[in-house]
């Protein structure tokens, strides 16, 4: 029996994370949204691409019909209102924490063993959301940017050094923003660590391309938001957790301690694996990264502290 992986949101976000899925082969797919119509156009428009891309997973559209998701092993959540032109994330705040609430509550009363990976920004903001109305414990809550922010650093040090992006293992620390902290010093290209390869102008001006990697593509685009890369990035989750492969990513996870961090969910390194988050992997930092670190969960507790005070 395979494994069923529910997608809520069928934009375009949603619709890759559940293609990818599907012609990964790693699970049946339910793909829900509140738009009539739109997850089941778009199921049976991938189930038609099934005989040519050679994959038989099962891929089933429904609007806010949560039933087809019961039993579901992950729930990929990318509902809510898109970033457009000119609007920070902390804009999308009041109205996809409502979208969040109503959207999990839903899944936990259908799917109570599910692993929830949050793509819905504010990432970080919106994973203690589904932990508080879900009830699911720390490990099977979790948010995808860290291995979004790492790629992007990836590609752009890749494009930089004209390697393949197979060569290069990077990540990124801190909340999903402006205020992100990628670590240059752990980055390496064949295990040779970036900073004996670039200048430290050209690591930074990498470094700073990499936090507004997405307001970029918003600016190119004009109409909407990146959605390839965030959805290869929570399949990545994905199939770490549904095949039990142990990888470490950084993801958002919640913190009770490490770095120095409690209480607050934040992009780290972690192991993931069929239970989910099964360890926090702790790093050394410098004195001027612990800072750029907490900076950045000053950040994401801030947008923690207006969403209890838009909740009151």
């Amino acid at each position: 029996m395979r494994k069923k992986v529910t997608v809520v949101g069928a934009g375009n976000v949603g619709a890759t994370a559940a293609m990818r899925v599907a012609e990964k082969e790693l699970a049946d797919v339910v793909l829900v949204d509140v738009l009539e119509g739109v997850p089941a156009g778009k199921a049976l428009d991938l189930m038609e691409a099934a005989p040519v891309e050679k994959h038989d997973c099962s891929i089933l559209g429904c609007t806010k019909d949560y039933s087809a998701a019961k039993g579901s092993d992950i729930v990929i959540i990318t509902a809510g209102i898109p970033r457009k032109p000119g609007m920070s994330r902390d804009d999308l705040l009041s109205t996809n924490m409502k979208i969040m609430q109503t959207v999990v509550k839903e899944i936990a009363s259908v799917a109570p063993e599910s692993i929830l990976i949050i793509v819905s920004n504010p990432l970080d903001a919106m994973c203690h959301v589904a932990r508080d109305a879900s009830g699911f414990p720390k490990q099977r809550v979790m948010g995808m940017a860290g291995v979004l922010d790492s790629a992007r650093y990836r590609a752009f040090l890749a494009m930089e050094l004209n390697v393949s992006v197979e060569n290069i293992h990077a990540f990124v620390l801190g909340g999903h923003g402006d205020t992100m902290v990628p670590i240059s010093r752990y980055s390496t290209v064949a295990g040779i660590p970036v900073t004996e390869l670039l200048p430290p102008d050209r690591i930074k001006a990498l470094e700073d391309r990499t936090r507004s990697g997405g307001a970029e593509i918003v600016n190119l685009l004009k109409t909407g938001s990146a959605y390839y890369a965030p959805a290869s990035a929570a399949v990545e989750m994905a199939e770490a957790i549904l095949k039990d492969k142990k990888k470490i990513l950084p993801c958002a996870a919640l913190l009770e301690g490490e770095y120095g961090i409690r209480d607050l969910f934040i992009g780290v390194p972690v192991k993931l694996g069929a239970a989910g988050i099964e360890q926090v992997i702790e790093i050394k930092l410098n004195e001027e990264e612990k800072k750029a670190l907490h900076r950045s969960a000053d950040a994401v507790r801030g947008l923690v502290e207006d969403m209890k005070r838009l909740s009151a």
